[in-house]
């Protein structure tokens, strides 16, 4: 694929080989539907095969999001579709593992919300920079399904076992100064500052010894390919979980903005 081939990402290449990426689908506050999932998947390849660009800065269209998770309509078609979850399965898997394969740094610049495919690209950067205001979550359970797109390889790592299962099993949103705190992003910065700050990072690796830089990151990065047997046994039992009971209640719980009333509770 080219730049020129993707529909939900726009692209600035800056003179010093730095490259922003931003997911651009302000209407929606830059949700995933099945394109732009899917494009997730393949630019890491494209960045890591362009010979301009030394350094990846990915952030999200306007002030409100940097992905509010997947679009409701998409997420509804995959209940009870083993087809779709079968796709949808890899392509998670493919976000993960080509983030990791791609030599050169990523950095993302949170500069709001961020949910489900794009909380899982924002935390596999090798550098997170999230804006103070700006709040995350991973909301699986929330929807009746496991927390298996990133969390699991990552978390952990991140912020720590304790932590990692409090924020997973209970889904509560966390902001930029309590994610710095507990390790789970690397800075955090007012949001009138994050891009400055990303770029200014991003400048100073792009200058840097390129080698050292990308051997340092491949080498980091074996510590998540020793896990992948967690990352892979927890995106199975996310999709099979999306072929269960509470997966309808879940979703329309979410569209309906009301409680769920899930039916494995009422046993």
């Amino acid at each position: 694929m080219h730049y020129e081939d993707f529909q939900f990402l726009r692209f600035e290449h800056k003179p010093n080989g730095v490259l922003v990426i931003t997911i651009n689908r302000p209407e929606v506050m830059n949700a995933t539907n099945d394109r732009l999932h899917w494009e997730l998947t393949k630019i890491w390849e494209v960045v890591n095969e362009d010979p301009k660009t030394r350094v990846a800065v990915i952030t999200g269209a306007g002030d409100k999001a940097f992905s509010a998770g997947g679009d409701l309509s998409w997420i509804s078609s995959m209940v009870g579709n083993p087809q779709m979850i079968g796709n949808v399965m890899k392509e998670a898997s493919d976000i993960v593992y080509n983030m990791l394969a791609c030599d050169k740094p990523i950095i993302s610049a949170i500069n709001g919300v961020a949910v489900g495919a794009g909380l899982a690209v924002a935390m596999l950067a090798d550098i997170s920079i999230m804006a103070e205001e700006a709040k995350i979550t991973d909301g699986h359970v929330k929807l009746g399904v496991a927390a298996g797109d990133h969390a699991a390889i990552i978390w952990p790592l991140l912020c720590g076992m304790a932590k990692a299962k409090y924020y997973l099993m209970t889904a509560e949103f966390i902001d930029g100064k309590e994610a710095e705190r507990i390790g789970l992003v690397s800075l955090s910065v007012p949001r009138a500052q994050l891009m400055e700050k990303a770029l200014e990072v991003a400048d100073k690796l792009a200058r840097g010894s390129q080698q050292a830089i990308r051997f340092t990151k491949r080498s980091l990065n074996g510590w998540l390919h020793m896990f992948r047997p967690v990352f892979e046994s927890s995106l199975a039992m996310e999709m099979m979980c999306f072929l269960g009971e509470d997966a309808p209640e879940g979703v329309a719980a979410v569209r309906e903005k009301r409680a769920p009333n899930f039916p494995s509770t009422n046993r």
